[in-house]
């Protein structure tokens, strides 16, 4: 299992930042290592919301379904994922306002490869660092694009 923990601030109220991270047509402006979002739920987002999203790491791509396990507007959201040969992942956003009247994002993502301990050991040589790096890079992003809005 790898776990990836970060976050950061961004001077916007949390309301305005859950808008623009929990819209998945939005996943191609912030999210690096996002390709293409392929089938997902109608309506609004809501416990139980899937979507199909091509994400691509050194170079492979892969298809991740997604299922939105809690959904607590506009503090905090959960996705569980199903990815290639029964792998596992979870992706946490907590937003809390700051003393800034700004946002803390917080990000957390977990993988569990296929394989039990052989696929993890396998998994850390072909990735390395590189989910933290992407997940930096993309709460980056986030931010720039929800200030870069107001």
């Amino acid at each position: 299992m790898s776990e990836v923990e970060t976050s950061i601030d961004i001077a916007a109220p949390p309301e305005e930042v859950w808008a623009t991270a929990m819209d998945p047509a939005r996943l191609e402006d912030w999210v690096t290592i996002h390709r293409r979002l392929d089938n997902h739920s109608s309506g609004r987002l809501r416990r139980g919301y899937e979507m199909e999203q091509l994400l691509c790491l050194r170079g492979v791509n892969f298809k991740v379904h997604w299922e939105l396990v809690e959904c607590e507007h506009p503090f905090h959201a959960e996705w569980h994922g199903r990815g290639p040969a029964r792998s596992h992942a979870e992706t946490e956003y907590r937003l809390t306002g700051n003393d800034h009247g700004g946002t803390r994002f917080g990000y957390r993502n977990e993988f569990r490869a296929p394989l039990g301990p052989l696929g993890a050991i396998a998994s850390r040589a072909i990735v390395g660092g590189l989910p933290h790096r992407e997940a930096d890079a993309s709460l980056r992003r986030l931010k720039a694009l929800v200030e870069n809005a107001r």
